[in-house]
């Protein structure tokens, strides 16, 4: 594995949970025990209700392109490589949206609604990010 010297998430409370599923090759959501909502980010109150009650939920892994933007000029040295990029909001089936990427479409090929499911790429020993791609047409 090459070094991998982008800006890292920090294992900590339910960002570590939400990284060990994805180490895993699974990606879980919070849903609320209560009323049923999905959530991300992970956090312990539910927007929908107010329950303190939830738990971690599989997810399907598909979704869609919700929106995105392509960075030309990286803000930050170590993403200097891989502009231009599209930094891509994606809507699960569950209701909730991740930021992620789109890893085999060009920014410019990018569209609303564009059906991608998840696949994991395991940056260091300890990261697997979930990122996506795009699901043929049937």
């Amino acid at each position: 594995m090459s070094e991998y010297t982008k800006p890292l998430p920090e294992l900590e409370g339910h960002t570590k949970d939400f990284y060990g599923f994805c180490k895993q090759g699974e990606l879980h959501f919070q849903r609320c025990s209560a009323c049923g909502t999905w959530r991300h980010v992970p956090r312990e109150l539910c927007a929908e209700c107010g329950s303190w009650d939830w738990e971690w939920a599989r997810s399907s892994g598909r979704g869609e392109v919700y929106t995105w933007t392509v960075v030309g000029r990286a803000l930050h040295p170590a993403f200097q490589q891989s502009c231009p990029y599209a930094p891509t909001v994606i809507e699960l089936e569950e209701g909730v949206r991740l930021l992620s990427e789109v890893l085999d479409v060009a920014p410019e090929a990018l569209e609303i609604g564009m059906p991608v499911e998840v696949v994991f790429e395991a940056v260091t020993d300890e990261i697997t990010l979930p990122k996506f791609k795009r699901v043929a047409a049937s």
